[in-house]
């Protein structure tokens, strides 16, 4: 007999009665390449960590022999789906690396709900700490200690990847990391919640209660959406975020918009002395530029992003 359907998050995962998990979207995924057909750039798999299993994807551009900037890649999927190997993300980085001339480790963290938060977290910060130990040039990986400059390094990602590239900021700002500058992080539609409505956000309260209901999938231990996990503004240690930059992408039609905006206007007065830049697509939704790469709009965020990450 059939295990009956326990919580549905549809469309992103359904939790059977049994245990269960089926995730809807997301699953696919195609393997590093030595010279990627479309850009040249060369890709592939390390293993940082065996217990807990962290891993990343590394994308190296070719015929560039001087040190390149470093960006540390979070991908989204809400905390639960997607992974480093994805191609919707193997096709994003590799034009990344091409078109900005950047070196890229994407981080492959373990996801909700079978690891809830903050697991992912905790494997973004280890896969910082194996990028930090390259600085002397005699670290594990052969094309990081060659080509890669820990003087310029950049975090991005997308979504829940966004939320972590922030979380990441934010460490690096009270730890540090020996040998790493963190130059400026790009949040893409950042996934940032809390309980009161800010902006155009919907105040219709089925849907804010889902939203909390899958936070709570994914970090069974939040104290609500107002956490400081989802909500910055409710974070007392915003103003040490360890960067000098911080560029926000948001999308008109996305029903996360409101929060980027936001994002900025808590930055701003939390004390934190860097600069901050939101750039809004009309028309588009919520990580259209994944979706559909080649369109004009998705083209002009890759030229703002590029030119971010060579400033």
């Amino acid at each position: 007999m059939a295990s009956e359907i326990s919580q549905d998050f549809s469309p992103f995962l359904r939790i059977y009665e049994d245990g269960r998990i089926e995730r809807l979207i997301g699953t696919a995924t195609v393997p590093a390449s030595l010279d990627d057909e479309q850009t040249g750039v060369a890709s592939k798999d390390v293993a940082i960590s065996s217990d807990p299993a962290v891993s990343a994807r590394l994308y190296l551009p070719s015929g560039r022999p001087e040190k390149l900037p470093l960006l540390v890649y979070f991908h989204g999927g809400g905390f639960c789906i997607e992974t480093a190997s994805s191609p919707t993300y193997h096709n994003y980085l590799n034009a990344v690396a091409s078109e900005a001339g950047v070196v890229v480790v994407s981080v492959e963290y373990r996801r909700a709900p079978e690891d809830p938060l903050p697991a992912a977290y905790d494997d973004s910060w280890a896969a910082l700490k194996w990028v930090a130990s390259h600085a002397a040039g005699d670290g594990p990986d052969e094309w990081l200690n060659e080509h890669a400059d820990l003087k310029r390094v950049f975090l991005a990602g997308d979504s829940a990847g966004a939320n972590i590239a922030h979380h990441m900021g934010l460490r690096i700002g009270s730890d540090k990391l020996d040998g790493l500058a963190l130059a400026g992080i790009a949040l893409v539609h950042p996934f940032f919640w809390g309980s009161e409505p800010v902006g155009t956000e919907t105040t219709e309260a089925g849907r804010r209660a889902w939203t909390v209901g899958f936070l709570k999938m994914t970090c069974p231990t939040i104290s609500g959406a107002d956490d400081p996990i989802i909500n910055p503004a409710a974070d007392t240690d915003l103003g040490r975020l360890g960067c000098g930059k911080v560029l926000v992408f948001v999308a008109e039609k996305d029903g996360l918009r409101s929060r980027g905006w936001y994002y900025e206007e808590v930055l701003k007065k939390s004390g934190w002395r860097g600069s901050v830049e939101v750039v809004e697509t009309k028309g588009e939704d919520h990580v259209f530029h994944l979706m559909n790469p080649s369109c004009e709009n998705a083209v002009d965020l890759m030229k703002r992003l590029v030119n971010f990450l060579n400033e």
